[in-house]
């Protein structure tokens, strides 16, 4: 009798991935890269300037008569064709996904072009003419719930959408008794992600059904596909939704394209054709969705020896301008770990959702975990400072014991398995901290600035639906029903030859999905891995799949490829049944392997997996009564560990929880304020391993972006609402160069819930690497007080204290007194023109000279004898912008003198102000004198002071060299008074 041999298991093996060979090949097929109808057509968007404006007038005339545009359309069109948007609050408020009665922040789309090529849509959108009345902005969480802030959406009449406070165990009595009470407040920034690819939609109407079919780089369908076809009103089985084959990326964000979907799915069924749409990198910074920014008191009673006994927490969530769905999640996702890794009985919470001038927030890698391990992480370092005791035993003192899982935290979650102590142990020995303080010891002694930090942390993976209706009263949950659960869909299918797909409801942006399903199934029926083929494209009206499909909250590995498992352990068993038959032995006895299914005590005693796979194509009648086909097998798996909310409040958010314990090493310039990462270890518990490689890869990519979130990446905007990072050269993401190779470790507890004892691993380190680069650096520097991203400019504040402001070139001009978020400038000069005072004066009243001097004009439009409007684009390379002057003459002493004053605005600024021009015949022709005062505001108003009011005298310089130029040829041409407004403000929206 001959010995089978056994291969090694597939699973937990790193082997090549199936996806690269085509990827790497250029091969891959990205929504870009489909193809399309030949009358498809394309769409651009006109955005708002302003981050809080009434729309009084928008005129689209122009527009819709330029040849090759199809469709023009504003919000109030939209509105006629589809519901508002679902609010994630029950809330007397609505949410459209293009703006109607007025824009919300910048970026907000205002109208929609659809034409024959998106050349043509951009260039008909540069004929919209929109008229706003501007309103005060708000852009702090804080302010936004002050009496007098503005309001953003007066049906709601207040800025607060949502407010709840929670109570578990006894808090009260444990800060009664408490030896300490230490606290710290944190204002967590918004960042972002930004993927390869950015949105992508193409969409179909079919008028005959009443139905969309529209393709979009989405991240699965969940809860997106309800929301669209309510908004778009049509049922759930006429709205179509599907994904191409390959993803450019997402970490969350691509979530936030369904209110696209809905606006491209309305170009579509107006236009009576196809409309792609392909967002731009301008766009995506711009409008796209972001993580929340927070401001959190969190407060911790405390006994003298560090052990933590309660916590207070008060958090104000910042969603933007609208509430989404399904914000507030990002809220609630980790309401039952609000202790963290620590054995806390005793918690209050105070959550406020707060509305402000800001984009829409939505799903961002970590999705809640940053927000709520920053202040907790922050507060054991300073805990521990404050009462003088070593912060890695304050850690270790407070961990949830090694006998106490599956352990039951005091908001409600589950903690599945694991043993904190030992992986952080480990992680102390095997990393090298002992060392690495000694490095520290070391640079300290030479004068230099070192710092250590210490986070430990739980990252939680597989959501369960039910822990959004925690925002709800128990009395409104009951009202409503209860929801619950994370239902996962897989399908394993075998053809007549023997050859097995899967497919799944979990559209991959990156991660290998196909790679792992295949060595899961491959190794349940004893297959080599290219017997087996993945689909993960996604098709709603053709596929499996449920409200809690898709690829969101590191819930594949444990929930998607587990699901696989259980489909494909369903068909193992009736293929014993099968070949038992054959075999002439009973199904216990019979094992897979090597493409073959025998008798595991007579391994010679085998058939083809091909042969007994394929009978229920081939020979059904042969199948043992009761067997059942083994085609097709469909598993909707949900863990019964995810239960509703309870009456208490108390939620198990999540089905597994990986364990995360990270220390570093940070050194930092004093003279440039550079921090920068000696050492960075991390230590992953991420129960069973399925494929090392891509386990590793996912670690880095999530401390890739965390230290983009310490150090570099944020979301900023000036007082008056202007969006100041809307370019890669001011939102700044680490590279490879300012990326350290992290040393990264590994404890393994399998998951009891789950099928393949696997936990979610992606998302760990963008929850606990910026507080532990935090710490460092607090370390370092010997500062509470930290702000992330921590930028050389905030750390050299740190070390040095602020900056002083430069001084402002003197003038005798009275500067114009600056709105709130506007920089006042002011200036003179004169010059030389080849031309008397009356051939200038002459030149004020004929728009043909300005539209030849200003570079950029496209037109001049005289409105009256003394009012004039200009449009003009500039820019530096890709970055440009389209501008609007409009100005009016007064104070008109002919041919001697003439005052001038307006305002523009376009995507990068605004501006106002007033100037005044004096002619003064000379010898050679008349000297041209002006003075000016101007209040620009925008992401313009960013710039330096000395810089913008040096590049404000360069361009008025140019323009009056340009007029002399054109004067001196004795051609008609306006005088520079409308030109140097124009030009002054575009020339700072360019410089921007």
């Amino acid at each position: 009798m001959n010995e089978l041999t056994r291969p090694q298991s597939l699973v937990g093996q790193s082997v090549e991935r199936v996806e690269d060979a085509s990827l790497l090949k250029g091969c891959g097929r990205y929504i870009d890269d489909l193809p399309t109808r030949r009358d498809t057509a394309y769409t651009a968007f006109l955005r708002s300037p302003h981050a809080h404006a009434e729309i009084r007038a928008i005129d689209t005339d122009k527009a819709k008569a330029h040849p090759g545009v199809y469709a023009v359309l504003t919000g109030e069109d939209v509105a006629s064709l589809t519901n508002s948007l679902v609010v994630g609050v029950k809330a007397d408020v609505e949410c459209w996904p293009m703006a109607r009665d007025r824009v919300r922040y910048v970026g907000e789309p205002v109208v929609l072009v659809v034409a024959e090529s998106r050349y043509i849509a951009e260039d008909a959108l540069d004929l919209v003419e929109v008229t706003y009345e501007t309103l005060p902005p708000v852009m702090d969480p804080r302010a936004a719930l002050a009496d007098d802030a503005p309001v953003l959406h007066p049906s709601l009449g207040t800025n607060l959408i949502n407010e709840r406070s929670f109570r578990y165990g006894n808090p009260e009595a444990a800060f009664e008794a408490a030896a300490h009470r230490i606290s710290i407040t944190t204002a967590y920034p918004r960042n972002s992600c930004t993927p390869i690819e950015t949105y992508g939609v193409i969409a179909e109407y079919d008028p005959g059904e009443d139905a969309y079919d529209v393709t979009a780089n989405f991240q699965g369908p969940f809860s997106i596909h309800a929301v669209l076809s309510r908004a778009l009103k049509v049922p759930g089985n006429r709205m179509r939704l599907r994904t191409p084959p390959d993803s450019g990326g997402s970490f969350g964000v691509k979530q936030g394209v369904f209110p696209y979907v809905v606006l491209i799915a309305i170009a579509a069924r107006v236009a009576d054709r196809p409309v792609k749409w392909i967002e731009d990198r301008l766009e995506h910074l711009t409008a796209s969705v972001s993580a929340t920014n927070r401001v959190t008191t969190l407060e911790a009673a405390v006994e003298p020896d560090g052990r933590i006994t309660a916590l207070s927490w008060d958090q104000i969530e910042d969603c933007g301008a609208h509430l989404r769905a399904p914000e507030p999640a990002t809220l609630y996702r980790m309401h039952g770990n609000m202790t963290g890794a620590y054995a806390i009985d005793n918690v209050t919470i105070r959550n406020r959702v707060v509305l402000t001038n800001k984009t829409p927030t939505g799903l961002n890698r970590g999705f809640g975990g940053p927000q709520i391990y920053f202040p907790l992480e922050r507060l054991v370092h300073k805990i521990a400072d404050e009462l003088g005791l070593d912060r890695l035993d304050v850690i270790r003192k407070n961990l949830v014991p090694s006998d106490a899982f599956p352990y039951r935290t005091a908001t409600g979650a589950l903690l599945d398995s694991g043993d904190y102590a030992a992986a952080l142990d480990r992680a102390v020995t095997e990393g090298g901290l002992d060392e690495l303080m000694a490095r520290r010891d070391a640079a300290r002694a030479e004068g230099r600035l070192y710092g250590i930090g210490l986070t430990a942390a739980v990252e939680p993976s597989v959501s369960n639906m039910g822990y959004i209706t925690t925002l709800l009263t128990p009395e409104a949950r009951a009202k409503a029903g209860p929801k619950n659960g994370a239902q996962a869909v897989a399908t394993v299918g075998i053809d007549p030859l023997g050859s097995v797909t899967v497919k799944v409801a979990s559209v991959p942006q990156g991660q290998g999905h196909r790679t792992v399903l295949a060595q899961v199934v491959a190794d349940r029926l004893g297959l080599p891995l290219s017997a087996v083929r993945v689909n993960t494209e996604l098709d709603t009206n053709r596929d499996a799949w449920s409200i809690a499909s898709g690829n969101y909250a590191s819930r594949f590995a444990p929930a998607v490829a587990g699901t696989a498992r259980l489909a494909a352990d369903r068909l193992r068993g009736r293929l014993a049944t099968i070949a038992a038959a054959q075999l002439n032995v009973t199904a216990d006895n019979v094992d897979f392997a090597d493409g073959k299914v025998f008798d595991r005590g007579n391994p010679d005693n085998s058939v083809s997996f091909a042969r007994v796979a394929a009978a229920s194509h081939w020979a059904p009648g042969t199948v043992p009564e009761g067997t059942g086909q083994t085609i097709r097998e469909t598993v909707f798996w949900t863990p019964d560990e995810l239960t509703a909310p309870t009456a208490e409040d108390g939620i198990n958010s999540s089905l597994c929880h990986g364990f995360i314990f990270d220390f570093c090493g940070v050194e930092i310039d004093r003279d440039t304020g550079v921090a920068r990462i000696d050492r960075y270890v991390t230590m992953h518990d991420c129960g069973t391993i399925l494929h090392p490689g891509m386990v590793d890869g996912q670690v880095r990519g999530g401390f890739a972006q965390a230290v983009g979130a310490a150090l570099y990446e944020e979301y900023a905007y000036g007082s008056d609402g202007a969006f100041l990072t809307g370019t890669l050269a001011d939102y700044l993401i680490p590279t490879v160069m300012e990326t350290p190779e992290p040393v990264i470790l590994h404890f393994e507890s399998p998951s009891p819930f789950t099928p393949l004892g696997a936990k979610g691993v992606g998302e760990g380190n963008c929850m606990s690497t910026p507080a532990c680069i935090a710490n460092a650096i607090a370390d370092a520097t010997g500062v509470e007080d930290l702000t992330l991203p921590l930028s050389p400019s905030k750390i050299s504040a740190l070390i040095h204290g602020d900056e002083k402001p430069s001084a402002r070139p003197k003038s005798d001009a009275k500067p114009l007194k600056a709105r709130e978020g506007e920089r006042a400038l002011s200036g003179e000069g004169s010059a030389e023109v080849s031309a008397t005072r009356e051939e200038i004066w002459a030149m004020l009243l004929d728009p043909r000279t300005l539209e030849a001097i200003i570079p950029g004009a496209h037109k001049v439009e005289k409105i009256s004898e003394t009012h004039f409007r200009a449009d003009v684009t500039l820019g530096v390379g890709p970055v440009k912008g389209r501008y609007r002057a409009d100005i009016e003459l007064s104070d008109m002493v002919e041919p001697e003198a003439v005052t001038l004053s307006g305002g523009t605005e376009g995507a990068l600024g605004s501006g106002r102000g007033q100037g005044r021009i004096t002619l003064t015949a000379t010898e050679k022709g008349t000297r041209v004198s002006y003075s000016y005062e101007a209040g620009i505001g925008g992401k313009v108003a960013s710039i330096g002071g000395r810089l913008l009011d040096g590049a404000a005298r360069v361009v008025i310089g140019q323009f009056f060299q340009s007029l002399a130029r054109y004067a001196g040829r004795g051609k008609a041409a306006e005088a520079p008074s409308t030109g140097l407004m124009a030009r002054l403000r575009s020339l700072l929206g360019r410089r921007a």
